[in-house]
C-alpha cells in the first residue's frame, strides 16, 4: 500500500509503504513547546552530551568537565529554567534541543543534541524566543563553538571574557544584537 505525505499543503504519493512513510514523518517533525519540570533530567543529559561532544573541539577535556560536570543539581536547573521562558524542541518523544531567555532578552542556554546539529533547531529556538520576548537588545554569552552561529544571526562580540567554572577558566564572548 502506497502512502501519502502532506508537504506544505500539498499531498504527494510515496512509493514506500504507508508504515515507512509514517516513520519518516514521525522522525523529522519537530515541535517547540514550553519547558516542563519533568524535562529537567533529559535536558541535563542533552546539555552534558552536547558539551562533551560538540564543544570538545574548542575546549579541553578539563574545561568540558568543569562546564558540564558529571553531577548537576537538577533542582537548581529546574528552578532556573522555570524562571525563564524556556522552550524545548521535541522530535517524537525525544528532546533534541532547548533554549531559555529571561525577560530582559538575555539568552542563557541554547543547546542542540550532537546528533541533531545543523538542522535549523537552534535557529527555530532563537526565533521563537526573540519573537516571544521583544527587546531592543538581545544578549548572550556565547562559547567559542557557538560564536559563528550567533554572528550569522546578527550578534556582535562586545567582549571576550574568561569565566571560571569549578576552578577552571573557559573563554566565551559577551554578544549582543539589536532588534530590527
Amino acid at each position: 500500500m502506497k502512502g501519502y505525505i502532506a508537504k506544505e499543503g500539498a499531498a504527494w504519493q510515496s512509493p514506500l509503504s504507508l508504515d515507512f512513510c509514517f516513520y519518516i514523518l514521525y522522525t523529522f517533525i519537530m515541535i517547540l513547546r514550553r519547558y516542563r519540570s519533568s524535562d529537567c533530567n533529559e535536558i541535563i543529559s542533552l546539555f552534558r552530551e552536547t558539551v562533551h561532544t560538540i564543544n570538545r573541539k574548542d575546549y579541553s577535556r578539563e574545561q568540558c568537565d568543569a562546564w558540564a560536570p558529571a553531577e548537576i543539581n537538577a533542582g537548581q536547573w529546574d528552578a532556573l529554567l522555570s524562571s525563564h521562558l524556556t522552550l524545548v524542541a521535541v522530535e517524537g518523544e525525544t528532546i533534541v534541543g532547548f533554549a531559555d531567555m529571561d525577560n530582559t532578552g538575555y539568552l542563557d542556554h541554547l543547546y542542540v543534541h550532537a546528533d541533531h546539529q545543523r538542522r535549523g533547531i537552534a535557529t527555530a529556538l532563537c526565533d521563537a524566543l526573540e519573537a516571544a520576548i521583544p527587546c531592543k537588545i538581545y544578549t548572550t554569552h556565547a562559547s567559542i563553538t557557538a560564536r559563528p552561529f550567533f554572528e550569522a544571526r546578527g550578534y556582535a562580540v562586545v567582549q571576550e571574557q574568561q569565566v571560571k567554572r569549578h576552578g577552571v577558566l573557559l573563554t566565551n564572548y559577551v554578544m549582543q544584537k539589536r532588534a530590527p
